[in-house]
């Protein structure tokens, strides 16, 4: 017996927190319309506009994150506190997860996500597990306005042990910190 439409998008979906797109589906060769079909069946939840989610996949805290950015579409990625908060860093717990997006955004996002115009440059995005990203140096800077500076020194001297930024890198961040 062949492999299924499902088959396909399950395969996909082991590496994406149990997500699949509707994009992923046209790349893949699975007719858009297979999803709803999926979705009627009762064997996909859609969540939110081309969205959907494998229900019997195992729900995991960072799959939160890969479905915000999924929500928001094509160049999104985590950005700022969200950056942070994912690798546990500075002792952020956001109340929304930060999507930045070069373009305007007119899909329209639940409230635990909040959509920013963010022109990174193409050195600063980055994945962490799948999840498209700015780097944490760039999220770093970005939270140097918002968040208290003793908590972003502790966040870059725990990113320079776990290797999320270079040594001189986090020695730079401590320099622009340090003169907020």
């Amino acid at each position: 017996m062949g492999e299924t439409y499902r088959d396909k998008l399950w395969e996909l979906a082991v590496g994406q927190y149990g997500y699949v797109t509707a994009a992923d589906a046209h790349e893949m060769g699975v007719p858009v319309v297979e999803l709803g079909k999926l979705a009627a069946r009762g064997r996909l939840q859609r969540v939110g506009y081309g969205v959907y989610r494998f229900a019997e996949f195992p729900a995991e805290p960072r799959g939160h994150y890969l479905e915000a950015v999924l929500r928001v579409g094509a160049d999104a990625h985590l950005a700022g506190d969200a950056v942070l908060s994912l690798h546990g860093l500075g002792l952020v717990n956001p109340q929304q997860v930060t999507i930045g997006t070069p373009r305007r955004n007119r899909t329209k996002v639940p409230d635990w996500i909040r959509v920013v115009r963010d022109d990174v440059r193409p050195e600063e995005l980055t994945a962490y597990e799948g999840i498209p990203s700015t780097t944490v140096a760039a999220a770093l800077r970005s939270c140097i306005p918002t968040v208290m500076p003793e908590r972003l020194l502790d966040a870059v001297d725990t990113a320079e042990r776990e290797g999320l930024v270079a040594p001189s890198e986090a020695q730079a961040l401590r320099n622009e910190i340090g003169a907020r």
